[in-house]
């Protein structure tokens, strides 16, 4: 019967999941990276010594597996990792966890690690870590270990695989094209809506628009502006929302603003942002350091360039000023299924994942930044060519808020972009008091979310 109920809940859940973070630009390192999948049953071959690992990104795969043959080398263990794409991975090991063979590790996300931790699935770390001198939990970014620590007994069933940042992305030769000045570090939101609107009208005949904003995906675009201007998707003790206060209602006028200068949703949704930017009909769009691969390797690559996320003059004093330049963060885990054949042979290839020389291998190769503080560098310099220092100066020069997460993050991440919440305003950004009703909406839907969990 628990078998049964387990199921049955995280069935709900994954169905939520997927709508929440689908695709190939979702919620980040944090999002549903995609990529092309590979076949794989997810299913665990503790009997043939080898341990099966399921990701869903494809640009990540020729590191990582660089990363654990190094590991197979020295411990005699074979690794085969699987790429699995978004919504089939969560299909599979839903399946695993009802009954079937759960790979033996995988990535955990913020979206999905409470119910899994909570119904026991993942393998107990804690008597791991503290007979492993490679794994200090205190050097790694808070927020990511936090995440993957079950609520109500402390224990750790994930280690910080990454952590990522947020930049906004824009094309030199558009910007050329139509006369317009490129973005700078210096630039406000503001200043984004006049440089959209100006490539916007001037591209009209082109089918060119000066920003690309995919309102479902939220870590890497609307979340950001929301805390810019002081107000928090979800407040620091999980337990409340701001996004309805005055703070918050400014932010989504903001975005307002910028929809009604950018690519249509209803192109969005059938192009999406990042194909528009790739195809040269988006000048600017923001996203998510786990998705630089994607544009570092394009044919038109000379032509981007990053800039760290616009910030909000909320004070008017033509500054940026601490709190006003936000960049979310989140991270993924490595776990274990609590019914690996392999449990000792798991946790040693998580460690070494997450182990310093780990963790710097990643990020020299480019897989990702890392979890472990003080490496970002590695990363910064991992693209010849393309200067991506923008993901990391955003942890130097703004701030870092943690993706919002509660117990079911899903159920009301999922009502935000329905009728009762934003669809109407990101559909029809025209009327002010449609976005204003939307963030009133939205605050009840939270908070009501919340109470029930």
């Amino acid at each position: 019967m628990k078998k049964k109920l387990v199921a049955l809940t995280l069935a709900a859940l994954m169905a939520l999941s997927m709508a929440a973070c689908g695709g190939g630009s979702g919620s980040g390192s944090g999002g549903a990276s995609g990529g092309d999948a590979a076949p794989a049953d997810g299913g665990s071959s503790a009997a043939g010594g080898t341990l099966q690992v399921n990701i869903w990104d494809n640009n990540q795969l020729a590191g990582l597996q660089q990363i654990a043959d190094e590991w197979s080398a020295e411990s005699g263990v074979k690794v085969q990792i699987n790429v699995v794409d978004w919504d089939n991975y969560w299909t599979l090991l839903e399946a695993g966890a009802s009954g079937g063979q759960m790979p033996d590790v995988f990535w955990m996300h913020s979206n999905t690690a409470q119910m899994y931790m909570e119904n026991d699935l993942l393998l107990p770390l804690d008597d791991y870590i503290a007979a492993d001198d490679a794994i200090d939990l205190s050097n790694y970014y808070e927020g990511v270990v936090e995440l993957y620590k079950r609520d109500d007994n402390g224990v750790q069933y994930a280690l910080p695989k990454d952590h990522d940042t947020i930049a906004l992305l824009y094309n030199k030769a558009i910007f050329d094209k139509y006369g317009v000045d490129y973005p700078t570090d210096d630039w406000t939101w503001e200043d984004v809506y006049e440089a959209a609107a100006k490539i916007t009208e001037a591209g009209a005949a082109d089918g060119v628009y000066g920003y690309a904003l995919n309102s479902s995906n939220n870590q890497d675009g609307w979340y950001n502006v929301i805390y810019d201007y002081g107000a928090q998707v979800i407040t620091d003790d999980h337990k409340g929302t701001t996004i309805g206060s005055a703070e918050g209602k400014a932010a989504m006028e903001m975005v307002r603003k910028i929809l009604t200068v950018a690519a249509p949703q209803t192109v969005v949704a059938e192009t999406g942002t990042d194909s528009l930017f790739n195809s040269g009909l988006a000048a600017m769009i923001t996203q998510g350091s786990w998705m630089i691969n994607t544009f570092y390797t394009n044919e038109n690559s000379a032509n981007y360039a990053w800039a760290m996320l616009p910030y909000a003059d909320t004070n008017g004093n033509g500054a940026c000023d601490a709190g006003e330049r936000y960049s979310a963060y989140n991270g993924l885990g490595w776990a274990a299924s609590a019914a690996t054949a392999m449990p000792d042979e798991a946790y040693s290839l998580i460690s070494y994942f997450c182990s310093e020389k780990g963790q710097k291998e990643q990020a020299q190769l480019g897989v990702t930044m890392g979890g472990m503080k003080g490496i970002s560098a590695e990363f910064a310099n991992a693209f010849e060519g393309m200067d991506v220092s923008a993901f990391t100066r955003a942890e130097e020069e703004g701030d870092l808020f943690f993706r919002p997460y509660t117990r079911n993050t899903t159920v009301w991440e999922d009502a935000l972009q329905q009728g009762g919440a934003f669809l109407p305003a990101w559909q029809d950004p025209s009327d002010p008091a449609i976005m204003e009703a939307a963030c009133d909406n939205a605050q009840k839907i939270i908070e009501d979310a919340i109470a029930a969990e």
